[in-house]
């Protein structure tokens, strides 16, 4: 566990893992072993047992691996010590107030994790329900989402965009995509143009295919107001657990993105630092859908060699069009991208994968989402798949399958049945449905 924790402390301050570099130490001993177990290649000593002559020397390359990884875990430990003290900042003491816009379930667990980092500090909460506000300032809970963990003193709600962006230094943005928009115009006049906006909204705009990047500063009106993307593989409730989660915080600027870094690292949540805002935000709006498709694979009970078959092929489609658009191959294999996509494709906790589930058991989708009191967002960016995939000429058989399943044009057993029947390919090109290669024709 303390290993698991010194982990999890490697990113506030320091740059990325995936930039450090640390030679395998087992690569040596397996050549070692091979040496001494190929026992045609030397003769033994004489008078030893070949057999026991091998196994003691295992023994010692077993020592010495060990011994290895041991030195390279506390070498990496130092180093991530060192550039934590060098890197050292005052980006939170300096911070007085956070603006939360949503009192949804995510909004809800930053808000308690930021204010659990600084009690001087206050976290200002925008809800729209006056019951709701009136509960969280009396009580300290969210009762509609977290009835059972109370919030930080430091939390307060209010129905007042002015009240709440008033002296803000940062602002996170947790409305859902579809009704961000028009949200923002609504809020605009209160809106410092400085004020940076951290966007936990995974998703696409319906009709105009628009991200959270491109949302925030056209309905501000203003194209300089600066922008960071939160995304990752995190669940609110384990947030409010204080669980270990890792997350990466995506801009532009290097500088703010380091900022939000340190602003909302501590020992339980782990933060690394990007500049493609790009892929962070199109994978994280995509594996919605992904797991929507998951879900129904779960609810027709077709097995897990169908589920991997599945979500393999998704993971070929998410990354086909998120290097068309610009994304980084890197991006794409991180938290963001294959982390982001195995919590949601594969854990119950998943909102989406359940509307999925209960879609692959044959419930209506209308009778889901009315029973649900969470936006499941993999539902209408599934309708913003076709546009997209049309438009950068990307051939995306199962996403697009989800979406004429959400749009009533074919049900999921049909849809699994066409997928199965995929068997077309234009000449000396390899099927791209189990293993992502080769393209679709016509």
């Amino acid at each position: 566990m303390a290993s698991l924790h010194s982990y999890f402390s490697l990113s506030p301050l320091s740059p990325s893992p995936d930039h450090c570099t640390i030679k395998p130490p087992f690569i040596p001993f397996v050549s070692r072993t091979v040496a001494v177990l190929n026992l045609g290649s030397a003769p033994a000593e004489e008078g030893k047992n070949p057999i026991s002559s091998a196994v003691s020397g295992g023994r010692e390359g077993g020592k010495d691996q060990r011994r290895a990884v041991r030195i390279a875990w506390e070498k990496l430990v130092r180093w991530s010590r060192s550039w934590r003290s060098k890197a050292r900042s005052d980006v939170l003491e300096q911070t007085k107030k956070v603006a939360v816009l949503g009192g949804g379930s995510f909004g809800t667990a930053m808000a308690a994790h930021l204010a659990g980092k600084k009690a001087e500090m206050e976290v200002a909460m925008l809800v729209r329900d006056d019951q709701c506000c009136h509960l969280i300032n009396e009580t300290h809970h969210n009762c509609k989402y977290f009835p059972d963990f109370k919030l930080p003193d430091n939390v307060v709600a209010t129905t007042s965009p002015k009240d709440a962006l008033l002296g803000a230094d940062f602002c996170l943005h947790a409305v859902p995509v579809q009704f961000s928009s028009s949200f923002l115009e609504g809020i605009s006049w209160h809106v410092d143009p400085n004020l940076p906006f951290i966007s936990l909204s995974k998703g696409l705009e319906l009709n105009t295919l628009r991200m959270m990047s491109q949302i925030i500063p056209q309905a501000l009106k203003n194209p300089r107001q600066p922008f960071i993307v939160l995304s990752g593989p995190s669940f609110a409730v384990e947030l409010m657990k204080k669980l270990p989660t890792a997350m990466v915080a995506a801009s532009k600027d290097k500088k703010l993105a380091n900022a939000v870094q340190q602003l909302l690292a501590s020992p339980n949540l782990r933060i690394s630092s990007s500049s493609d805002v790009t892929g962070v935000e199109i994978t994280g709006a995509l594996k919605n859908v992904l797991a929507i498709a998951a879900g129904i694979v779960e609810g027709m009970n077709l097995g897990n060699n169908c589920m991997a078959a599945l979500v393999a092929q998704g993971c070929s489609e998410i990354r086909w069009l998120a290097t068309k658009m610009g994304a980084k191959p890197t991006t794409l294999t991180g938290l963001s991208g294959s982390g982001d996509i195995m919590l949601t494709c594969f854990v119950n906790l998943s909102r989406n994968r359940t509307v999925g589930l209960r879609l692959g058991s044959g419930e209506r989708l209308e009778d889901i989402l009315n029973s649900m009191n969470q936006v499941a967002e993999g539902v209408s960016t599934a309708g913003a798949v076709i546009a997209l995939a049309q438009k950068y000429h990307v051939k995306m058989p199962v996403l697009t399958a989800v979406a004429r399943i959400i749009d009533n044009e074919l049900t999921p057993k049909k849809a699994v049945m066409e997928l199965c029947g995929l068997r077309k390919f234009g000449p000396g090109l390899r099927s791209p449905f189990l293993f992502g290669e080769g393209v679709l024709t016509e």
